[in-house]
């Protein structure tokens, strides 16, 4: 399988799934209080848009260079 096959399936697969999520959430540990032996902290949730032009165009690019690869 050629190299510019191999990206474009994985464009592909990455365009599909950033069109079906959106964006991802993690999860972020921040220090609230350190006063010697005694710690506080909290988890706070953080989200990552993703527009869908940006799944869109992976797709697109995806598709093309598939079929670049399979022209050779």
């Amino acid at each position: 399988m050629k190299s510019a096959t191999l990206i474009g399936i994985v464009l592909v697969i990455l365009g599909i799934v950033a069109l079906a999520y959106q964006g991802f959430t993690y999860t972020k540990r921040e220090k609230v209080v350190d006063l010697g032996p005694i710690h506080a902290t909290r988890d706070a949730k953080e989200h990552v848009s993703l527009p869908p032009v940006v799944g869109g165009l992976a797709l697109v690019g995806g598709i093309v260079l598939i079929a670049v690869g399979s022209r050779d």
